[in-house]
């Protein structure tokens, strides 16, 4: 099996947000080597999206995740996701209060600022689906009732390769809901020995304290928000979009919500990098982690190598003009 780790950042650290390099720094404590990988679940958090790792065991998913949300200071919820789990077990269920004499709602882990969904591809296809609304709207439906989930709020969901026994594939829809999807690869023989050195999983983790608060990562996100984007650069998107829907080795192009989901990803790239405007590289940097989850090869839906269908979309955009 091949591993396609985050493309590395060509942007030097000084160049970095200062406030953001805060929690980049905090991070790095723990999760040693793939500073890509940082980066990428950080511009993630800023567009306010949704982050899918997926990777074989022991790579490093879960610890990156619980990291970051032990950096910012935001409610947390872990949900170690199993065959047999429902969706009333993450959205919460309404219970008969005897006192009172009326049922009383008990939200689930669902209602977090950060939500770690561990083996996501391990419970049926009917949980999954209950995370559509949540992560699409920020919301949750229940018992006739909406309710509204507090901002910031992020769904960095873990995954084990789809020809791992007892793995459900995602359906499409779900995916969609993902800003981005990384695999993060296995660290180089020299980081891996000050891992195991260090062990920082286990020793630096703990003393791990918010970098960041709840307000600031909203004032983050707004000012992502706010990141210009040149119409010559909207242009590019819209045919690099465009380009996929007719190109002959893809079942499925990129959906209009993929081109949104490309151009908010480019904002927050842009805003990680101290710069008010998005240029042409922040939408390259970004086309992997965005796209490939998003369009289906046509030899298959299913289980397809990441590192296929990134090989499609570069040579798309090798054929395509960069806008100046």
């Amino acid at each position: 099996m091949s591993h396609t780790p985050a493309r590395p950042t060509s942007r030097s650290a000084h160049q970095i947000h200062p406030t953001i390099n805060r929690l980049r720094e905090s991070i790095g404590q723990v999760f040693i080597g793939n500073q890509a990988a940082i980066d990428r679940i950080i511009c993630c958090l800023l567009a306010r999206g949704h982050m899918l790792l997926e990777d074989v065991p022991g790579v490093g998913k879960t610890i990156l995740a619980a990291t970051l949300a032990r950096s910012v200071g935001c409610s947390l919820s872990r949900i170690q996701l199993t065959p047999d789990m429902l969706p009333a077990d993450m959205l919460g269920v309404s219970v008969l209060d005897r006192q009172r004499g009326e049922f009383v709602f008990k939200p689930g882990p669902i209602f977090a600022h950060i939500v770690i969904a561990d083996e996501i591809n391990r419970t049926t296809p009917r949980t999954q689906t209950a995370l559509l609304e949540a992560m699409g709207e920020g919301r949750v439906s229940i018992d006739g009732q909406t309710r509204l989930l507090e901002p910031p709020f992020m769904v960095i969901a873990t995954q084990n390769p789809y020809d791992f026994a007892g793995t459900y594939p995602l359906p499409e829809n779900q995916l969609d809901r993902f800003l981005m999807r990384m695999r993060l690869g296995y660290p180089s023989n020299t980081d891996e020995q000050l891992i195991l050195k260090t062990r920082p999983a286990t020793t630096a983790f703990e003393s791990i304290e918010p970098v960041l608060s709840r307000d600031e990562i909203c004032s983050l996100q707004d000012q992502t928000d706010r990141v210009e984007i040149d119409s010559a650069i909207l242009e590019y998107i819209v045919s690099f979009a465009a380009a996929t829907r007719s190109d002959d080795r893809l079942h499925l192009g990129l959906s209009p919500r993929g081109s949104l989901a490309l151009a908010q990803a480019a904002r927050a790239t842009a805003f990680f990098h101290g710069r008010t405007f998005v240029v042409p590289e922040d939408v390259l940097d970004t086309i992997s982690a965005v796209c490939t989850h998003r369009v289906i090869p046509r030899a298959t839906a299913e289980g397809i190598e990441l590192t296929s269908t990134e090989q499609v979309l570069t040579s798309i955009v090798q054929t395509l003009q960069s806008p100046v």
